[in-house]
């Protein structure tokens, strides 16, 4: 070869090199495992990024050779997965519950009580109001049916209680007979207020209420109030105001971020909290995407049904939220046979199943989706025969059923029948476990807490955590999902291991899975081309870490848009 040639030779291949270079972008994310999550379950070493979405993901070298970046970060070979998607939590309520009394992890009611006095000092306001207490954390005796205890929790003797009554007012009219206190269970759907609060409500002996159950022992109130009952009491407690809202808004989105959530269903948002989200996202101080489930009242109804759903890049308001009944704990989901520990309490509907049908038939002509809180068997095949009528065949509603914890075994083909998609919270059943029995015996437990059965019936199943009732870690859900334990480990055996989801599975419950349950399935929930770019980088694999270093993982960036929104 002459020099003349060879000189053009690599001229051209200096050029061709050149040119290979030539596509700019914003980012380039290289050297890392990326769990794409797409239909082929592909794993990428490098993905371009550019105005906030996917360009390409791809081999390293075909990457960085092919895009001329403005910046550029070294994985250092970390896995990279979707931003989670939390599929159903109180993200408002989790937000204003910080600038409550926190009640989580007392181990007693006198614990409770000094809670309470202390923070008593520091208040702001005239109520108390606080959540997070669990009487069957308190006070236990022996249950003595061994045999069943053994056969769903061997070898694990700190399962084997029954649980204590409710607390009384008593001590709180004593020590508070002039401040109005509400401190509600941890589910949410039963409280304890004291007598000045009841005085307030206008609530005796002689109160009634649909939906809802007023204790009275012995002739008096002893100040639980359950499922509807709570709201006599909270609706007449000062709502919060709008720098409140906004400084709960902010404030979880930040502990959010930390834990990988880069999308969030919040389960019960009014009109006027709608409006102030907008405005945050549109001024760039809440970058948290936000699926919104519209609380079922008047003024959500009148409001949007006559709008339609609406959507931007940050917020979408296409859904309701309904609640059947109450909630396991509190012995308020809906049974059809009686509770095992309560053989006169079969739990109680929130509402007239007409009122279901009605706006089920309204929302399906709006083009909305159903959403609608269903803990207790009974109260899950009522409200799936009103899907059933509406949707009438397969379809593309995807209307919800909200955590689907006790399922007749008769009725998990209503799922697969009407396309009908279970949104559940693997935590509720690693909470659950060490007294679900007590409630409903072993051979209903049997079809509680089902996910992997649930997953079956169309293959998706959307995950959450149901925060502030459960934390807010999704690293929780996917141990909790795949392990079936506690964060203690406990059972050893896992908590009916029959139904815990795979890896694979788990992750896509909280991704393109729950991506899907909220019909954005085309922009999120997998990191492919021309999708936004929301990813977050583990500092540990939980496609293939030991079991037991999946809680030790933790978020070393997360990512919304090409931006990083939180670095560890």
């Amino acid at each position: 070869m002459s020099i003349r040639l060879a000189i053009a030779t690599l001229s051209i291949l200096i050029l061709a090199s050149s040119c290979m270079k030539s596509i700019d972008c914003d980012l380039v994310i290289h050297n890392a495992k990326i769990y794409s999550m797409d239909a082929g379950e592909e794993v990428y070493e490098a993905m371009a990024i550019k105005d906030g979405k996917i360009l390409e993901l791809g081999p390293e070298r075909q990457i960085l050779n092919k895009y001329s970046y403005t910046e550029s970060y070294d994985a250092q070979l970390q896995p990279i997965y979707p931003g989670f998607i939390d599929a159903h939590c109180h993200f408002l309520g989790y937000g204003l519950s910080l600038q409550q009394l926190e009640l989580k992890g007392s181990e007693s009611f006198e614990e409770v009580v000094a809670r309470i006095v202390k923070y008593d000092e520091t208040k702001i306001g005239d109520w108390i109001e606080g959540r997070g207490w669990d009487h069957t954390l308190w006070k236990v005796e022996e249950y003595t049916d061994q045999h069943i205890l053994d056969s769903l929790y061997p070898a694990t003797p700190t399962l084997r209680r029954k649980v204590e009554a409710y607390p009384d007012k008593t001590i709180l009219d004593s020590l508070f007979p002039n401040t109005p206190i509400l401190i509600r269970r941890i589910d949410g759907h039963a409280a304890l207020a004291n007598q000045k609060a009841l005085d307030l409500a206008q609530i005796d002996e002689n109160t009634l209420v649909n939906g809802g159950h007023i204790e009275i022992l012995e002739g008096r109130l002893t100040g639980i109030l359950v499922d509807n009952a709570v709201d006599l009491v909270r609706d007449i407690i000062p709502a919060p105001n709008e720098t409140q809202i906004k400084s709960a808004l902010i404030r979880a989105q930040g502990n959010c971020f930390q834990v990988g959530l880069t999308t969030v269903d919040d389960a019960g948002l009014d009109k006027s909290d709608i409006e102030i989200i907008d405005e945050l996202q549109k001024l760039g101080l809440l970058k948290m995407r936000i699926y919104a489930m519209l609380s079922d009242n008047t003024e959500n109804f009148d409001h949007y049904l006559a709008s339609g759903p609406t959507k931007t890049d940050l917020l979408n308001v296409r859904s309701f939220k309904f609640y059947g009944d109450g909630a396991l704990g509190s012995r308020g989901a809906c049974l059809i046979k009686p509770y095992t520990d309560d053989t006169s309490n079969y739990g109680m509907l929130l509402n007239e199943e007409d009122h279901f049908r009605k706006y089920a038939n309204l929302l399906s002509k709006k083009g909305f989706q159903m959403n609608t809180h269903c803990i207790g068997d009974s109260a899950a095949r009522m409200i799936m025969k009103v899907y059933a009528e509406v949707l009438m065949s397969s379809n593309d509603k995807r209307w919800r059923i909200e955590h689907a914890q006790i399922i007749n075994q008769k009725d998990f083909s209503f799922f697969k029948d009407y396309n009908i998609i279970p949104s559940v919270q693997p935590t509720h059943a690693t909470s659950d476990m060490r007294w679900a029995v007590l409630r409903v015996g072993r051979e209903r437990l049997l079809n509680g807490y089902a996910y992997d059965k649930l997953r079956k019936q169309n293959d998706i199943v959307a995950l959450g955590t149901d925060f502030p009732i459960e934390g807010i870690s999704p690293i929780e859900t996917f141990y909790a999902a795949v392990a079936r334990k506690d964060k203690e480990g406990n059972p050893i055996a896992g908590f009916q291991k029959e139904n815990a989801l795979s890896r694979s599975d788990a992750l896509k419950g909280m991704t393109i899975w729950a991506a899907k349950s909220n019909f954005e399935e085309k922009e999120k929930g997998s990191l492919e081309k021309g999708k936004f770019a929301d990813f977050i980088i583990l500092n540990n694999d939980l496609m293939e870490c030991s079991e037991s270093a999946i809680l030790n993982s933790s978020v070393t960036r997360t990512y919304i848009n090409g931006a990083c929104v939180y670095k560890n």
